[in-house]
Order: structure tokens, then C-alpha cells, then sequence
């Protein structure tokens, strides 16, 4: 008896070993984590942290964020992405209007509005995606703890 407890407990072991520990969901994660936790959003966390919005984002919320991948910021050109991430305020303004606060907005909801602005950029949705001003949403629905991530593929710049 005491040989088939000894082999169930060893098999356990071996079974969580194997396995690991259980990550976190990503609903466990706010905005900032599932960011920082991303190979593809390096420069927005820098950018982020360059222009002090990380408690913000940490928030409670809810956000919409449409996140720019290092891609994205990459196509501003590196003369343009150091003169943005040298001037804390055009920084903020940038970032911020990649931002809706107050709701989580999904892509069933950003389907229904097309047509309409946020943060001054229009809304287009139909059979080729969704749009945000010149971005497109490559990914979308990463769900967070504190909102929504939305991942586009060029930076939106607002209007001096």
C-alpha cells in the first residue's frame, strides 16, 4: 500500500513539475502588464514610462488602448520617434490619443461605430477590418484587467 502511495505521489510530482505553475489570465493582468509583457511593444512601454503614464494605465479604468507596435513607431522615422520621446508633452498628447477612458470598447462595439471619430481619429470597419484614423487593428479584444487592448499598426498622430 505504502509502495502504490509513494508511485501516485511521485506521478503527482512529476504531473506539476511537468505542468508548472498556472500564469496568470490575462483578465488578471492590467493594460501596463499585458504591454510590458508583449516582444512587440517595446518602444510603447518606454514611450509609456518616458511620458509618466504608467500609474494611468494601471489604473482602475476601463481603457481602450490602441497600441502601436514597435513597427508602427518605427515607420515615424528615428529623427521623428527621438524628437516625440524628447518632448514629454508631444509624447503625452501622442500617447494619450491612443487612449478611451471611462469604457472598454470591443470589437463588436468598434465594428458599430463606424464612421464616427475617437479622440478625433474616424472609425472605419468593414470587410477589410477595422481602422483607427490611418492605423489598422491587426489584433484585437486583448482582454485586461482594467479594459481592452486593440493592437494597430501605425502611430496616431492628432492634429497640432
Amino acid at each position: 500500500m505504502k509502495a502504490k502511495l509513494f508511485v501516485a505521489g511521485a506521478c503527482a510530482l512529476v504531473l506539476v513539475l511537468s505542468v508548472g505553475t498556472p500564469t496568470p489570465a490575462a483578465e488578471d493582468k492590467d493594460i501596463v502588464d499585458i504591454a510590458v509583457g508583449s516582444k512587440d511593444h517595446t518602444i510603447l512601454v518606454t514611450a509609456v514610462k518616458a511620458a509618466g503614464l504608467v500609474d494611468v494605465l494601471k489604473g482602475k479604468g476601463p481603457f481602450t488602448v490602441f497600441a502601436p507596435t514597435d513597427a508602427a513607431f518605427k515607420k515615424l522615422g528615428d529623427e521623428k520617434l527621438k524628437a516625440v520621446v524628447g518632448n514629454k508633452a508631444l509624447l503625452t498628447k501622442i500617447l494619450l490619443a491612443h487612449v478611451v477612458q471611462g469604457k472598454a470598447v470591443y470589437a463588436a462595439d468598434v465594428v458599430k461605430m463606424d464612421g464616427k471619430e475617437v479622440n478625433g481619429f474616424k472609425i472605419a470597419a468593414g470587410s477589410g477590418g477595422v481602422s483607427i484614423g490611418d492605423a489598422k487593428v491587426t489584433k484585437a479584444d486583448l482582454k485586461a484587467s482594467n479594459g481592452v487592448i486593440h493592437v494597430i499598426d501605425t502611430v496616431l498622430v492628432p492634429k497640432e
